[in-house]
């Protein structure tokens, strides 16, 4: 299976089962969130769109490759 497949079939998934989640307990789900994001610092915040953005360029370099 190449590459692109399996990124397709993960990002599918993610968005499949993610939006099922707010699909079945929208209100539940929107309380989960904000419960979470009470708890985190903007540093905390800022260090893991950091860390995601590094992965992502990371996983799409190895793809292209």
């Amino acid at each position: 299976m190449e590459m692109h497949v399996v990124a397709f079939i993960a990002i599918g998934g993610t968005l499949l089962f993610e939006g099922l989640i707010w699909a079945i307990f929208p209100g539940p789900t929107r309380q989960m969130y904000i419960g979470m994001l009470d708890q985190l610092d903007n540093k905390s915040l800022h260090l893991g769109g950091l860390i995601s953005v590094i992965l992502g360029i990371v996983l799409i370099g190895f793809a292209v490759k």
